[in-house]
């Protein structure tokens, strides 16, 4: 599957984890590293590493590999870390919260204006510097505000009816926490899943694997 650019979706979820890694080493004092030698930190091949960075002009040069200061801001470029995208969240439960108080914390691309949820009880209270809005609020919000992104933070059962409304809002991008398949109703949408208990349960079959070998 490729992007609207015609690059790999592969590719394209790598990037995070180059930027990352090549971070930590900028931090770490590690001025420079070889394609081999990342490839083997990170578990890749050397081609590999270069075919993706190709995708985008490459960057190493013969004989002296990478800058990892660099590369991680061109990366840091590549992936719009330096866009500034409104976000809304909705659902203000102990996951909304979490989201809201750590993943909205440092230069990610997005800036988080808002947070409602369909509890009455909830409106008014804080989660960090917010204030919680009610459901009811959330078409004059988008309209004045006009976010780019939505987080989901809701149960399963009410994901469809909320990405439904949003779109209809002028919302086209979801970062969704719930299992519902946005994709499925809105094709067109940018649909960025995040599956919490699936990960944990794929660590669960791991771990029952590795003691069936002993």
């Amino acid at each position: 599957m490729k992007d609207s650019t015609g690059i790999s979706m592969s590719v394209i979820r790598r990037l995070p984890r180059y930027y990352q890694y090549l971070t930590d080493l900028s931090n770490n004092g590690i001025e420079r590293i070889s394609s081999s030698e990342l490839a083997e930190k990170m578990g890749l091949t050397a081609s590999q590493i270069r075919q993706d960075f190709n995708c985008f002009g490459g960057f190493g040069l013969q004989g002296y590999g990478y800058n990892t200061a660099q590369l991680a801001n061109a990366l840091a470029g590549i992936l719009g870390l330096d866009s500034d995208f409104s976000a809304i969240l909705i659902g203000a439960g102990n996951l909304g919260k979490a989201v809201a108080a750590h993943l909205f914390s440092e230069q990610n691309g997005f800036r988080l204006i808002a947070v409602f949820d369909s509890d009455k009880k909830l409106e008014g209270k804080k989660v960090g510097k917010f204030s919680i809005l009610h459901m009811d609020a959330l078409e004059d919000f988008c309209k004045q505000n006009k976010p780019v992104t939505a987080v989901l933070c809701v149960p399963d059962n009410a994901a469809k009816e909320v990405a439904l409304k949003l779109d209809s809002l002028g919302v086209k991008s979801f970062w969704n926490f719930s299992h519902f398949d946005i994709s499925s109703i809105l094709p067109n949408s940018r649909v960025e899943n995040v599956h919490l208990k699936d990960s944990l349960m794929t660590l669960c079959f791991l771990i029952k694997s590795d003691m069936g070998k002993n």
